[in-house]
């Protein structure tokens, strides 16, 4: 893990994104494929990603999860969480083969 002192990698961030459940099919986040980009800036994090679904009632709920996960980073000052709708989130195409195979999706 990265000091104060040095940037935590992408690999490091999105590691520990992958801390972070969608609470309604216990699933990771960034295994569902909802995480779309990670960007480190002198302390500064943002977070692009989307939601299974527009009207996902568990979403600030989610943000709050990814927001802390990233805040518990050495060298991370402040976290943006961008939720976008654009591209859709579609899992046929974005989750891993075992988020897929576990949602019956081939």
């Amino acid at each position: 893990m990265a000091d104060a002192t040095t940037a935590p990698t992408y690999e490091e961030m999105r590691a520990k994104l992958t801390e972070v459940k969608d609470p309604e099919i216990n699933m990771s986040i960034v295994e569902l494929g909802l995480v779309y980009d990670i960007t480190y800036d002198n302390g500064d994090v943002l977070v692009t990603m989307t939601l299974t679904s527009p009207g996902c009632p568990l979403g600030p709920v989610i943000r709050g999860e990814v927001y802390a996960k990233m805040k518990e980073i050495p060298g991370v000052k402040d976290v943006d969480v961008q939720i976008v709708w654009n591209p859709p989130w579609d899992p046929r195409t974005m989750a891993s083969e075992d988020v897929r195979m576990a949602l019956g999706i081939w």
